[in-house]
C-alpha cells in the first residue's frame, strides 16, 4: 500500500544507472566525473522506486506507474506486478563480464522483508516490437524475499472483535492487544494534535517510510479493528455482518484485503458490498476465503474518522453435519489483515449462548 514498495540492492562492481524507465533511483550519488552524459544513478547501492500514476508517456513501461501500490494476485493480477526497465553500465570499460547484484532489499510499508540472494534461471527469450524475431537476453536471474509478520512489528497490527443477535455481550478487542507501548502517542477525538493533523493532510515523510501513527486512543490500541457480528440465524442459512474499522488519523489502506478462516466458508452464499474468493490451501478443505474492496467503491479504507470503516454482510447455508451456534463455534478461526494475523480474543470471553435458545434452530 502507499507510500508503495521501494527495490534496492549492491552492484557486484563499479556498474551505474544510465537511464531508467518506469521507475527512478531515489539518489543520483556522486556522477562529478561525468561531464557530457549524467548518469540517472552512480549509487553502489541504490533504491529504486515505481513512478506516479500520469507519468510522462516517454518514461512509462509496461505495468509501471502504480505509485509502489501492489493487490493481491488474487484481487487484480494486472495490479499485482510491476516493472521497470534500466540502462546499466559500468564506469570504466563496458565489455567485462556482467556479474549478478547482491544484497537485495524490499521496502515497504512496516517493512519485514528479507530477500535471498540472486539465483541465474535460463536467459530471458524476448520478442522484438513486429513480434518476428526473438533475442535472447545476456544474463536472467530470480531473487525471492519473503514477508514475516514479526519481522515487521513485534505487536500484532489489528484485532477482533465479536457479537451476536442473541447475546447482549460484545467481546470486546484484548486490553492492549498491539502493545501498551503507543498508549503515550494516542490522541482522543477533541486533542488539539488531531485538529492540526487534520488541517494538515499533506504531512512530510520519507520517500520509503510510512508517515508516524497517530492513533485513536483505544482500550486495545490497534490500528485497525475487525468487526464479526452474528446477524441472523434462518432455517437453512445463518448471516454475519463484517465491519473493519480504521484508528489511525494518518493512514489509508489502499486495495485492502482481508482473509478469514471458517469452516463454513465453504458454504458462502452470497457477500454484500465487499467481493469473495475463496482460497485452497487444502484441496479437500475449503475452510479460507479472501474478502476486498469493490473498484473504485470501499476498496480504499479511510483514516480514523466518519469515513474510516467499510462493512459487508455474509450470507452463507448451514451445514447440516457441522452447524450450530455453541461454543463459539460460529466465529472465525483465524482473521488476517493485509497479511497480518490479528488477535482474537480468548475463547471463554466469547458471547454465550442462552440456556432458553431454541435447539433445533442452532
Amino acid at each position: 500500500m502507499s507510500p508503495g514498495w521501494t527495490l534496492g540492492w549492491t552492484w557486484a562492481k563499479k556498474e551505474i544507472i544510465w537511464a531508467m524507465m518506469g521507475a527512478q533511483a531515489t539518489e543520483q550519488g556522486d556522477c562529478a566525473k561525468f561531464k557530457l552524459k549524467i548518469p540517472h544513478s552512480c549509487k553502489r547501492s541504490p533504491q529504486v522506486v515505481d513512478l506516479l500514476p500520469g507519468a510522462s508517456f516517454n518514461m512509462q513501461y509496461t505495468n509501471c506507474c502504480k505509485g509502489g501500490v501492489l493487490t493481491s494476485w488474487g484481487q487484480d493480477p494486472s495490479g499485482a506486478i510491476a516493472a521497470f526497465q534500466m540502462g546499466v553500465g559500468l564506469s570504466g570499460r563496458t565489455n567485462k563480464t556482467v556479474k549478478l547484484p547482491q544484497d537485495f532489499k524490499l521496502l515497504g510499508p512496516g517493512a519485514g522483508y528479507s530477500c535471498g540472494p540472486a539465483k541465474r534461471v535460463p536467459s530471458t527469450v524476448i520478442l522484438t516490437d513486429d513480434r518476428r524475431r526473438k533475442a535472447q537476453a545476456l544474463m536472467s536471474w530470480n531473487v525471492t524475499c519473503t514477508y514475516s509478520q514479526f519481522l515487521a512489528s513485534k505487536n500484532p497490527s489489528c484485532c477482533v472483535s465479536l457479537s451476536t443477535f442473541y447475546n447482549d455481550q460484545v467481546t470486546a478487542c484484548p486490553t492492549c492487544a498491539c502493545g501498551c507501548q503507543n498508549n503515550a502517542t494516542c490522541v482522543t477525538k477533541e486533542s488539539k494534535i488531531l485538529k492540526e493533523a487534520e488541517n494538515n493532510k499533506t504531512m512530510k515523510s520519507d520517500i520509503i517510510m510510512t508517515p508516524k501513527p497517530l492513533l485513536q486512543c483505544t482500550r486495545h490500541l490497534c490500528p485497525v479493528r475487525v468487526h464479526w457480528h452474528i446477524k441472523d440465524n434462518y432455517k437453512d442459512y445463518w448471516r454475519v455482518k463484517i465491519a473493519i474499522i480504521n484508528f489511525n488519523y494518518r493512514m489509508n489502506y489502499t486495495q485492502w484485503g482481508l482473509v478469514v478462516q471458517h469452516p463454513n466458508l465453504n458454504n458462502v452464499t452470497q457477500v454484500y458490498s465487499f467481493e469473495y474468493m475463496a482460497l485452497l490451501p487444502y484441496q479437500a478443505i475449503n475452510d479460507t476465503g479472501m474478502f476486498y474492496g469493490l473498484k473504485y467503491y470501499n476498496d480504499l479504507l479511510m483514516e480514523a474518522g466518519a469515513k474510516g470503516n467499510v462493512q459487508s454482510e455474509v450470507l452463507m447455508k448451514k451445514d447440516k453435519n457441522t452447524f450450530t451456534l455453541k461454543q463459539g463455534w460460529a466465529f472465525p478461526r483465524r482473521v488476517y489483515f493485509n497479511g497480518d494475523e490479528c488477535m482474537l480474543p480468548p475463547p471463554d470471553s466469547y458471547p454465550f449462548l442462552p440456556n432458553s435458545a431454541d435447539r433445533a434452530g442452532s
